[in-house]
């Protein structure tokens, strides 16, 4: 191989390796304290105590109004939890798992004679095709997969999530 074939494929490699991108963000601003979600309203705020230091528009559960009850039911949970899972493998690009169900859901579903259902997650958009607009997901919040990357960066396991009707 000459000189000037050489120098050509390792510029073609460089500007290649230079275009892909990297989904996973670093953060090193004030910590989020608080995730709230507004279902009615189609919101999510992260929150340093009562500083909203970002906001997105989300979509929800296919069925969302009314709180999770039962697996299948489409809805997104309503009701304090936290992040308990960072999947950095997800189908949805990056996702940050609920803590649902927690004893209160699980307790309310037994009575019922049902399943509680769970996995369910703040997650990107991913491989998810025809999956931009409207409600779409099987409970979970869903965002845009470079909104999600944010928002993995800033977010830790343990940190509260309210999610209002």
């Amino acid at each position: 191989m000459n000189r000037r074939t050489l120098l050509l494929t390792a510029a073609v490699g460089l500007a290649l390796t230079a275009c892909g991108h990297n989904k996973f963000l670093t953060y090193d601003g004030p910590p989020v304290t608080a995730i709230v979600v507004q279902k009615a309203n189609r919101k999510m705020f992260l929150l340093n105590g009562n500083t909203v230091l970002k906001d997105y528009d989300i979509q929800l559960g296919g069925n969302p109004i009314g709180p999770k009850q039962f697996e299948g039911d489409g809805k997104t949970p309503e009701g304090q939890y936290f992040i308990s899972l960072r999947n950095p493998n997800s189908r949805y690009h990056l996702s940050l798992r609920v803590s649902y169900p927690n004893d209160t859901d699980r307790e309310y579903a037994k009575s019922m004679e049902r399943q509680p259902g769970g996995d369910i997650f703040i997650h990107g958009i991913g491989d998810t095709p025809g999956r931009k607009r409207g409600d779409w997901t099987a409970g979970c919040i869903a965002v845009k997969d470079k909104e999600i990357e944010v928002i993995y960066s800033m977010i830790r396991e343990g940190t509260p999530i309210f999610i209002y009707p």
